[in-house]
C-alpha cells in the first residue's frame, strides 16, 4: 500500500509540474503573438486588445452591463480596426488550441509510459484486496443490484465520478478484467469479434482552411523540438531555445498575414483531400502502434490469450459519397474518391517496400531460404523478364532485395493504373484495358499481403523476425488498397421518388407509388425482388434526380468490380421511416446487379438511419417487419460478412448482421438534448431486443458531431454510457470534420483515442451490470425525458416569435455564407426551422453564446421531478449520477455546455441586434431562455455536489474560463460588424442612400472573421 501511495505523490508532484509547464508555454506563445502584433500594427493594436480582455469578469462572463463601455470602445473602431482586433482574437484562440494540444499528447505519452510500471502495483493491490475464491458474474439480476460482486463491480468500474489513473487505457483494462476475475474464455471470445470502426464526414463544421492547419502543425513541431531541448538542458536561457522561439515567431508572422477565410467554396474533393490528409500525415503509421499496444498489454496480464485480428479498427469514409442534400457528390466524384484513397495507400507501401530492399540484405551465403520463395522467384522471372535482367546481378545473393524489387515494380505499376482510373470516368468494360499486362499489377490487396506474408514465413523459418514487415502487413490488412471504406447516404425520399417516375414510366402500378399504403409498398417491393427478369431498362428515359439515384447503383457496382466488394457495401438511408425504405435500395440493388434473387446474395448493405424521436419509436417495429420477410431474411444470412478471427470463425457458425444507424442530430433539433440521449438509448434496447429474437446480430452506427447538442463528447464516456447488451464488441461511430484536428493532428492523441474508444468497447461488452435494466430508473427517465422535451417543444416550435428571434439574435445567414462546406445548409432552400440542417442550427447558438440545444429543458424536467418529494428524489437523482453511467454522461454535458454559455453577452446579442420594434416581444422569450439557464445550473451544481460547474474536471474548467475571458470582447466585434453589415443590407433592400463608409463585401468579411475566431475559441462549431 505504501508504494501505491508513493506512485500516487509521484504523479501528484509530475501533474503540477506539467501544469505549470503549460502555463508557461501558454504565456510564451502570448508574448509572441504580442510582440508578432506589434510590429505589424503597432502598440495601439495591443492596448486595445487588452482593453478588450479587460472588459470580462475574472471568471472569463461578459460585465452585466456591457453596453456604455462596449459602445464607447467597439463602435467607433473603424473597420479596418474591428477586422484587426478579430483577426488577433482568432489567431490567439488557434494558438492557445495548438498549445493545449501538445499538452495533451505530452499527458498521454506520460500515461503510456507509466502505465508499464503501474500495472504490476494495480494487480497486486486487486489480487490483495480481493475475497478469496470470488467469481465475477457476467449477467446478473435486479434482485442482486446492491449486493455481491455486482455492488463491487459498479464501485470499481462504473463510478464515474472518480476515475482511476490511466482509465480508458488498455494498461489498465485487462489487470482490472483480471481482478474482476472475468473468465478468460469471454475475453478471448469478444477479441476474436472485436470490431471498431470510425466513419470521417465532412459535414460542414471545418471553418479551418487547409492553408491554416498546415501552419498549425508547423508551429506544433517548433513546440515539440522546444519540449526537447527543455528538457535535455534543463534550462531556458540557451541560444537553441532562443533560436527556436525566434522560428515560433516567425510562423506567427506569417500566419498573421495569410487570409483565414477560404478563399472559395470548396468542391467535394477538396474534401476529400482535406480528411485524407490525416490519413496520410497520422492515422496510417498510428494504427499499427495501437496494435502493438494492445497486444504487449494482453499479454502481460493474459499470456495466453490470442491477439485479435490486426484490422480490429477499420475506417470509413463519407467523403466523397455521402450524398444526403448535396447534389454536387454525384458518381464520377465517388469514383475520383476511391482512386484517390488508393493512391495515397499505394504511396504509402511504396516507400515501405523501398525501406524494407533496404533492411533486408540477406545473403545466401549466411541464411537459408525456403524453396516456396525459390519457386516464387523463378515465377517471377517468367512474369517480368525485364525487371529479372535489372536486378539479378545486383541481388544475385540477395534473395530478399530481389524479391521486394519485383514486388516493388508491380506496386508502381498498379499506381500508374490507377491514375489513369483517376484521370478518367471508365466504364467496366474498358478497366481491363488500362495495364497492359495482369502480371504487372495487383489486383487487389490481398494478392500484395500474400506476397509479404510468403516473406514473412521465410524469415520467421529461419529464426528471424523483422517489426518493419509486420508493421507492413499490420497496415496492409487494415487499409488494404482502399484505406476506408465508402459509405453511401441518401434521404429515402429519393428512392421512393425515383421508383414513382420509374412505375409511371412502365405503367406497372395501378397508382402512383407514392401514393401506396406502406403494406402496398412492401408487397409489390418484395414480388419485383423475387423476379429475374430486369425491371429498370439499360437507357433511363426519366428526370435527373431519377437517372442520377439509378447510376449511383451502377457506378457502386464498378466500384466493387475495380476495387473489390469491401470499397463500398454500405448503403444508409437517413431519414428511414418504413421497412419500405430498406426495400426500395435493395431493389434498384438488384438492378445494378448488386443483389442476386435466384441466391440471395448480395454485395451492399442496407443500413436505415433512425433520426427523428417518432423514427426512433418505430425503428424496433420497422426491424420486426423486415425480419418477418423470407427474402430480406435470406439476404442478411447470405450477404453479410462478420468480421472475426479465423479460429472463431472455424469453432461459431456465422450469423446475419444487421447495421442501424441511430442520428443524434435531428432528434436532439427535434425534441432536445435530454429527449434525444433518452429515446436513443431506449432504441437501442428494443432494436437488440429485437435482433435476439430473429438471431441477427446488431450493430449500432452511431452519428455523433462535435458538439454536445449533436452526440459530441469524450467517446470513452459516451460508450460506456450505452446500455449494456447493445455493443458486444462492435461498435461504428462518425467522426465529424470538425474534431479531426483535436483527435488525429498528433500521433499520440490518434493513438490514445482509438486506445479509449476500443478499451471502452471491451469494457462495456464485458462487464455488463444490471443497471440498465432496472425499471423504476427507466420510467424516472421517462417522465424527465417527456418534461424536457415538452419544454424544449414550448419554445422552439410552439413560440410564434421564436423563429424571427433566431433569425435575429444569431448569424445564421452569415454562416451560411462561409465558404466551409460542399453542401447546403438548408434542406430544400427554404427559410424553416424545419428545412434548417442540424448543424448550423447549433452552430448559431454557439456563436452568439446561447448554445441552447445542447441543454434547454434539462433544469425544467429536473425541478418539476424534485417537486414531487425534494429530499428523497434529489438523493435518488445523485444516486443515478454517481452510479448510472447514462445519467451521468448526460449530465456532464449539460455541465460542460452551460460552463460556455454567457447569458451576458448573448443579451447583448439581443440587444443590438434585433430590431427595434421587435424588441418588446422577445424580451420574454430571452426570459424564458435566462430562467431554465439559471435553473438548470443550480441543479447541476446541486446534484454533482460541486461549487462551480465542472469542478469535477480542472484540466477543462481552465481550457474553458481561458477561452470564455477573450471570446467576450471578440463578441462584441461580431455584434458590431453584424450590425453594420445588417443596416447596409436593409439600406440597400429599401433603397436608402447607403451612408455606409464600407462595402457589403468588406462588413461580411469582418463578420466572418469574428464568426471564424469564436469557433475556435469554442473548440466546436456544430
Amino acid at each position: 500500500m505504501t508504494s501505491i501511495l508513493n506512485i500516487a505523490d509521484q504523479e501528484q508532484s509530475v501533474a503540477i509540474e506539467r501544469q505549470q509547464s503549460l502555463r508557461d508555454r501558454l504565456q510564451v506563445v502570448e508574448d509572441l503573438l504580442e510582440l508578432v502584433l506589434q510590429s505589424e500594427c503597432g502598440q495601439p493594436l495591443v492596448d486595445l486588445l487588452r482593453q478588450l480582455r479587460a472588459m470580462c469578469s475574472p471568471e472569463g462572463q461578459a460585465p452585466k452591463i456591457p453596453e456604455a463601455e462596449v459602445l464607447k470602445i467597439v463602435e467607433k473602431l473603424d473597420l479596418n480596426e474591428a477586422i484587426r482586433a478579430a483577426r488577433a482574437f482568432a489567431l490567439y484562440f488557434q494558438l492557445i488550441n495548438i498549445v493545449e494540444q501538445h499538452y495533451e499528447q505530452q499527458e498521454s505519452l506520460h500515461r503510456t509510459q507509466a502505465e508499464s510500471g503501474a500495472v504490476s502495483h494495480v494487480l497486486e493491490a486487486d489480487y490483495g484486496s480481493r475475497i478469496s475464491g470470488e467469481s465475477f458474474p457476467l449477467q446478473t439480476s435486479s434482485a442482486d443490484v446492491r449486493s455481491g460482486p455486482t455492488e463491487r463491480l459498479e464501485n470499481s468500474l462504473y463510478d464515474l465520478a472518480s476515475p482511476e489513473p490511466h482509465q480508458g487505457t488498455f494498461s489498465w483494462l485487462f489487470p482490472r478484467l483480471r481482478s474482476l476475475n472475468v473468465p478468460p474464455q469471454h475475453i478471448q471470445s469478444l477479441i476474436d469479434q472485436l470490431d471498431v470502426k470510425l466513419v470521417f464526414t465532412a459535414h460542414p463544421t471545418e471553418i479551418v482552411r487547409q492553408t491554416i492547419r498546415d501552419k498549425q502543425r508547423r508551429i506544433a513541431k517548433v513546440l515539440e523540438q522546444l519540449d526537447r531541448v527543455e528538457s535535455a538542458l534543463g534550462s531556458r536561457s540557451s541560444w537553441d531555445i532562443q533560436n527556436l522561439q525566434e522560428q515560433l515567431t516567425e510562423e506567427i508572422r506569417l500566419w498573421w498575414r495569410t487570409d483565414e477565410l477560404h478563399q472559395f467554396k470548396p468542391a467535394v474533393l477538396d474534401e476529400v483531400e482535406y480528411s485524407l490528409h490525416y490519413f496520410k500525415e497520422v492515422v496510417f503509421d498510428a494504427v499499427p502502434l495501437l496494435y502493438r499496444r494492445f497486444l504487449q498489454s494482453l499479454k502481460q496480464t493474459f499470456p495466453n490469450l490470442r491477439p485479435p485480428r490486426y484490422n480490429f479498427c477499420q475506417f470509413g469514409s463519407w467523403v466523397g459519397s455521402d450524398r444526403d442534400g448535396n447534389p454536387s457528390v454525384t458518381p464520377e466524384v465517388t469514383w475520383q474518391t476511391a482512386c484517390y484513397q488508393r493512391n495515397l495507400v499505394l504511396e504509402k507501401y511504396l516507400g515501405s517496400v523501398e525501406r524494407l530492399t533496404n533492411l533486408l540484405s540477406l545473403s545466401l551465403h549466411w541464411c537459408d531460404v525456403l524453396p516456396d520463395l525459390l519457386d516464387s522467384l523463378e515465377q517471377d522471372q517468367q512474369q517480368l523478364p525485364d525487371i529479372y535482367e535489372q536486378f539479378s546481378v545486383r541481388f544475385r545473393q540477395e534473395p530478399y532485395r530481389l524479391k521486394l524489387s519485383y514486388i516493388l515494380y508491380r506496386l508502381q505499376m498498379t499506381r500508374d493504373r490507377n491514375l489513369q482510373l483517376q484521370n478518367g470516368w471508365y466504364p467496366v468494360s474498358d478497366l481491363d484495358g488500362v495495364s497492359d499486362n495482369e502480371a504487372n499489377i495487383y489486383r487487389s490487396g490481398d494478392d500484395f499481403l500474400a506476397e509479404l506474408m510468403l516473406i514473412q514465413q521465410n524469415l520467421q523459418a529461419t529464426g528471424l523476425g523483422c517489426r518493419d514487415l509486420e508493421h507492413l502487413i499490420c497496415q496492409v490488412e487494415i487499409f488494404g488498397f482502399n484505406l476506408t471504406q465508402l459509405d453511401i447516404r441518401q434521404e429515402s425520399t429519393v428512392h421512393s421518388d425515383a421508383f414513382t417516375e420509374i412505375a409511371e414510366y412502365l405503367c406497372v402500378l395501378p397508382r402512383r407509388y407514392n401514393d401506396l399504403s406502406e403494406s402496398e409498398r412492401s408487397l409489390w417491393l418484395s414480388t419485383e425482388l423475387q423476379t429475374r427478369r430486369p425491371l429498370i431498362p439499360t437507357e433511363l428515359p426519366f428526370g435527373d434526380r431519377t437517372r442520377e439515384t439509378i447510376e449511383t447503383f451502377r457506378m457502386v457496382r464498378r466500384l466493387q468490380q475495380e476495387f473489390g466488394p469491401d470499397i463500398c457495401r454500405t448503403y444508409v438511408i437517413s431519414m428511414s421511416h418504413d421497412a419500405s425504405d430498406l426495400l426500395e435500395v435493395l431493389l434498384l440493388a438488384k438492378e445494378a446487379g448488386l443483389y442476386d434473387p435466384v441466391t440471395g446474395t448480395g454485395t451492399l448493405d442496407v443500413v436505415p438511419l433512425f433520426e427523428t424521436v417518432e423514427d426512433l419509436k418505430k425503428a424496433p417495429m420497422v426491424l420486426t417487419e423486415l425480419f418477418e420477410l423470407p427474402t430480406y431474411r435470406n439476404y442478411l444470412a447470405n450477404s453479410q460478412a462478420l468480421p472475426t478471427s479465423p479460429d472463431a470463425a472455424a469453432n461459431h457458425p456465422q450469423k446475419s448482421l444487421q447495421e442501424v444507424m441511430l442520428g443524434y442530430s435531428d432528434s436532439n433539433k427535434d425534441s432536445g438534448f435530454l429527449s434525444s440521449n433518452w429515446e436513443i438509448y431506449k432504441a437501442q434496447q428494443a432494436l437488440q431486443k429485437t435482433a435476439e429474437r430473429y438471431d441477427v446480430v446488431l450493430r449500432i452506427f452511431h452519428g455523433r458531431g462535435g458538439s454536445v447538442g449533436r452526440g459530441g463528447g469524450p467517446a470513452y464516456a459516451a460508450i460506456l454510457a450505452q446500455p449494456g447488451q447493445t455493443i458486444k464488441g462492435r461498435i461504428k461511430i462518425t467522426e465529424q470534420g470538425e474534431v479531426l484536428a483535436s483527435k488525429y493532428a498528433l500521433a499520440e492523441l490518434a493513438l490514445y483515442n482509438l486506445e479509449t474508444i476500443t478499451t471502452a468497447v471491451i469494457q462495456a461488452s464485458l462487464l455488463r451490470t444490471s443497471i440498465d435494466e432496472i425499471e423504476p430508473w427507466h420510467e424516472i427517465m421517462e417522465e424527465l425525458s417527456a418534461r424536457s422535451r415538452e419544454r424544449y417543444r414550448n419554445l422552439i416550435y410552439e413560440q410564434p416569435d421564436l423563429v424571427d428571434f433566431f433569425h435575429q439574435v444569431t448569424p445564421i445567414e452569415e454562416i451560411s455564407q462561409l465558404q466551409i462546406s460542399s453542401r447546403p445548409t438548408r434542406r430544400g432552400g427554404k427559410k424553416t426551422l424545419a428545412s434548417l440542417r442540424a448543424i448550423p442550427w447549433v452552430f448559431s447558438w454557439t456563436q452568439s453564446r446561447f448554445l441552447l440545444p445542447a441543454w434547454y429543458g434539462v433544469g425544467t424536467a429536473l425541478q418539476d421531478f424534485l417537486n414531487e418529494k425534494p429530499a428523497e428524489h434529489l438523493s435518488l437523482l445523485r444516486y443515478f449520477y454517481f452510479k448510472w453511467p447514462f445519467f451521468k454522461m448526460a449530465i456532464s454535458k449539460v455541465e460542460m455546455t452551460l460552463a460556455k454559455v454567457d447569458l451576458q453577452i448573448a443579451n447583448h446579442y439581443m440587444q443590438e441586434l434585433t430590431q427595434p420594434e421587435d424588441r418588446e416581444r422577445f424580451a420574454p422569450l430571452f426570459e424564458q431562455i435566462a430562467q431554465e439557464y439559471y435553473l438548470t445550473c443550480d441543479l447541476v451544481l446541486t446534484i454533482t455536489g460541486h461549487q462551480r460547474l465542472l469542478d469535477g474536471d480542472p484540466d477543462l474548467q481552465r481550457s474553458v474560463q481561458l477561452r470564455n475571458g477573450t471570446i467576450v470582447p471578440l463578441g462584441f466585434l461580431q455584434v458590431s460588424l453584424l450590425k453594420r453589415l445588417r443596416q447596409h443590407q436593409s439600406q440597400s433592400t429599401s433603397g436608402a442612400i447607403l451612408r455606409s463608409r464600407y462595402s457589403r463585401g468588406e462588413l461580411l468579411r469582418g463578420a466572418l472573421l469574428t464568426i471564424n475566431g469564436i469557433a475556435a475559441g469554442m473548440r466546436n462549431t456544430g
